[in-house]
C-alpha cells in the first residue's frame, strides 16, 4: 500500500468500460457461444494496456486492469470453476422494490440478464490458468507504461458476494458454501498478491445483502452474517498481508430509491474488524453522502484507511472538482488526510454490457476526480 503524507491519492473501485469490440467477445461467451480464444486473448490484452495508459494520462495513482477479461465483477468464477449448473433461484422482492413495485418493473422491463447457474457440485478450478493470464497482461501492461507494480491492484470477488449470485443447492449449509469457494478463491488472491500488486476483495454481500439476499433478516441476524462472511473471508486471506489489502463494500450500484439500505452505522464496526487495512465504500451518492459523519463516532482503528467515495457511479452527472475536495476534506478533517485516498463510489462496468454512465463520461468523471484531489490536497497541506 502507498500511504502519501503530502497529498491524496487517488483510485477507483475496479471496473473500467471495455471497448465494443472486447464487449461483443465477452457478450458471446456469455451466451455459450465459441469464442477464438487467440482472438480474444489479444482482444483483452489490447484493451488492458489502453486502460492503463487511460489512467495515468488522468492521473489516477493506484489504478488496475479495469476488470477488461470479466463479464462482470462477481460472476466471473462461473467461467473459470467447475460445479455451476443450472439456474438459481431469486432473491426475495428487495425492501425498495416493495414500496417501488411499479419503479422496479419499469426497470427491468425489456433488460436482458443473463441467467445465473447455481453450485450443484463439488467446487474446484476449472481454468486457474485465467488467473495468470489477468496478471501476465496487467504487468504487460504496466512495464510498457513504466509504471510501478506497487502503485497496481487487482480485484477479486469475496466468498459471501459469490454465494449471494451465485445460488447453492450441493453444500448443506450456507457456511459450508461459503467456505467451500473461500477455499478455492484463497489462491486467486495468494496469486494477486504474489504478482506484487495490492489485493481488493470485492464484498457488496455486506451491506447491499440486508436489501434483497437477507431481505427477511433483522438488524441483529443480519450483523451475524456479516460476521460470518467476514470470518470466513479473513479466513481466506490469512496469508495476504493487511497493508496490501482493499475491502469494498457498496450498497447495490444501481440507480433506485435505496431508501432501505442498511446505514453505515450499523455495520462499520464490524467492517472495520476485516484484515484489510484499506476499506472502500460509497460516500459520494445522495443516500450516503452524509455517513461520513459516522466515522466522528466510530473511530478508524490505528492503520487503517479509508477509501470514500467521492464521484458518483451510476449518473451521468460529471462533479464539479470543487465538490470533489469538499468530500475529501470532509473525511480527511475526521480521520486524518494522511488516512484518506480518494476513490469512487463503484465501478463504472460492474456488469460489462450494462453500465448506466456513458463511457466518454466515466473517463470525465475520473479526471474531476484527480482535479479534485489536487483541490483537496492544497487545501491540507497548504
Amino acid at each position: 500500500m502507498q500511504r502519501r503524507r503530502d497529498h491524496i491519492l487517488t483510485t477507483h473501485t475496479g471496473s473500467l468500460p471495455r471497448p465494443v469490440e472486447l464487449l461483443d467477445l465477452l457478450s458471446a461467451g456469455e451466451r455459450g457461444e465459441p469464442v477464438d480464444p487467440a482472438l480474444f486473448a489479444r482482444a483483452a490484452a489490447a484493451a488492458v494496456a489502453e486502460i492503463v495508459r487511460r489512467q495515468e494520462e488522468i492521473g489516477i495513482d493506484l489504478l488496475n486492469d479495469g476488470e477488461q477479461s470479466k463479464p462482470d465483477y462477481s460472476t466471473y468464477i462461473k467461467n473459470r470453476l467447475a460445479g455451476f449448473d443450472g439456474e438459481m433461484e431469486m432473491h426475495p422482492v428487495s425492501r425498495d422494490a416493495r414500496d417501488f413495485p411499479d419503479y422496479f418493473a419499469t426497470l427491468n422491463r425489456g433488460s436482458v440478464v443473463a441467467a445465473r447457474p447455481c453450485c450443484t457440485g463439488p467446487l474446484a478450478w476449472r481454468d486457474r490458468d485465467a488467473v495468470d493470464r489477468d496478471i501476465t497482461r496487467f504487468k504487460a501492461a504496466l512495464a510498457a507504461a513504466g509504471i510501478a507494480a506497487d502503485r497496481g491492484f487487482m480485484t477479486a470477488v469475496s466468498p459471501g458476494q459469490a454465494a449471494r449470485f451465485l445460488g447453492n443447492r450441493y453444500y448443506d449449509t450456507h457456511e459450508a458454501y461459503l467456505r467451500a469457494l473461500a477455499a478455492v478463491l484463497k489462491e486467486e488472491y495468494d496469486a494477486v498478491i504474489a504478482a506484487g500488486f495490492d489485493l481488493q476483495v470485492d464484498c457488496p454481500d455486506l451491506a447491499s445483502g440486508w436489501n434483497n439476499q437477507f431481505a427477511e433478516c433483522s438488524l441483529s441476524q443480519f450483523r451475524d452474517i456479516v460476521r460470518l462472511h467476514l470470518a470466513v473471508l479473513d479466513d481466506a486471506l490469512r496469508d495476504v498481508p493487511p497493508e496490501r489489502l482493499r475491502l469494498h463494500l457498496c450498497w447495490g450500484n444501481y440507480a433506485g430509491p435505496h431508501h432501505h439500505d442498511i446505514p453505515l452505522a450499523d455495520i462499520l464496526d464490524l467492517v472495520l474488524t476485516s484484515r484489510a487495512t484499506m476499506i472502500s465504500f460509497e460516500a459520494a451518492n445522495p443516500r450516503h453522502e452524509h455517513e461520513w459523519r459516522v466515522f466522528g463516532k466510530t473511530a478508524l482503528p490505528a492503520g487503517k484507511v479509508v477509501i470514500p467515495g467521492v464521484i458518483d457511479s451510476v449518473s451521468n452527472f460529471v462533479e464539479h472538482p470543487r465538490a470533489v475536495a469538499d468530500r475529501i476534506v470532509r473525511f480527511a478533517r475526521v480521520v486524518g488526510r494522511e488516512n484518506v485516498i480518494a476513490g469512487t463510489d463503484c465501478g463504472f462496468a460492474t456488469f460489462a454490457a450494462s453500465g448506466t454512465v456513458h463511457p466518454s463520461i466515466a473517463w470525465a468523471k475520473l479526471r474531476a476526480l484527480t482535479e479534485g484531489a489536487r483541490l483537496a490536497s492544497q487545501e491540507l497541506w497548504g
